[in-house]
């Protein structure tokens, strides 16, 4: 793992594959961890250089008040817009996941010469608050136990391995790997963050950004070959959320993991790595 400083932040990135190779750049939920392994490994294997990073706030990306932050979704879609260049002379395959979808919207929108191609998984087309009328909002049983789920100490690593162990298992993702993966993150958090940091690691206090203007309405102006993976089971962003993107993104393919809720399980690797590659190697 390394870091590149673009737009005056320092991005904890790490690299699979052929530094030659065409790029998938991929944002994280917040940490670069919500791409799982097995699906970076898989898409170096069909011969693409796989970049994942970190959001500012999260992993070794910079941070600095994570309960208030200074910065706006805009800035976030700049960070990748920039990251992909530093990287590459060609335009990158830009994935988000989850809150990362958010940030990878924006960015396609704002910044369509710095991307090829877009992937989009387990996320939505409006800001974290009120959603939209036609729009599914999350499922008020599984938010309700959820969030009744009494916090951990975030100084001990096998609470907080525990706690998202749990979380996972309401979602009806697996919580093995959700356990292994919150001690990895657990183990990225810098010493000195305070506990809100590592939450936001795991996805807890992006509310707290600033997401405005909304981007739903000029989905249609993006031009790049996209691709949308959601799982039919998310009770998070039900799937509702993914057919609106895949509808209103110009010949946009949609993706359904019939078993699978918010996260990429490892059997789901290969089919989601396959569709990735199909939108092409990008174009020069």
């Amino acid at each position: 793992m390394s870091t590149v400083k673009v737009n005056g932040v320092s991005l904890g990135v790490e690299s699979f594959g052929p530094e030659d190779a065409p790029l998938v750049l991929l944002a994280g939920g917040t940490t670069m961890l919500s791409w799982p392994d097995a699906l970076c490994e898989r898409l170096a294997g069909g011969g693409r250089r796989v970049v994942r990073y970190d959001l500012r706030d999260s992993g070794e990306s910079t941070t600095e008040d994570p309960e208030a932050p200074a910065y706006t979704l805009r800035d976030l879609a700049r960070d990748a817009a920039a990251l992909a260049h530093a990287l590459t002379d060609a335009p990158a395959h830009l994935a988000g996941i989850g809150v990362g979808g958010m940030v990878a919207q924006v960015a396609a929108l704002d910044h369509p010469e710095a991307f090829s191609a877009l992937t989009l998984a387990g996320t939505r087309a409006v800001a974290p608050g009120p959603v939209d009328d036609d729009l599914p909002d999350h499922d008020p049983a599984t938010m309700g136990r959820l969030f009744a789920h009494p916090m951990p100490d975030w100084t001990d690593r096998a609470a907080v391995a525990d706690f998202a162990a749990a979380g996972a298992e309401i979602l009806g993702d697996d919580p093995d790997t959700a356990r292994a993966t919150a001690g990895r993150v657990w183990d990225r958090t810098p010493g000195t963050a305070p506990p809100v940091q590592l939450a936001n690691q795991l996805g807890m206090v992006f509310s707290a950004l600033d997401c405005a203007p909304r981007w739903r309405e000029r989905l249609p102006e993006i031009a790049l070959p996209t691709l949308v993976v959601h799982g039919r089971r998310d009770p998070f962003f039900p799937v509702g959320n993914a057919e609106a993107v895949a509808r209103e993104i110009p010949g946009a393919r949609l993706l359904v993991l019939e078993d699978a809720s918010t996260a990429i399980p490892g059997a789901a690797a290969g089919e989601v790595a396959g569709a990735m590659l199909a939108l092409g190697p990008g174009r020069s």
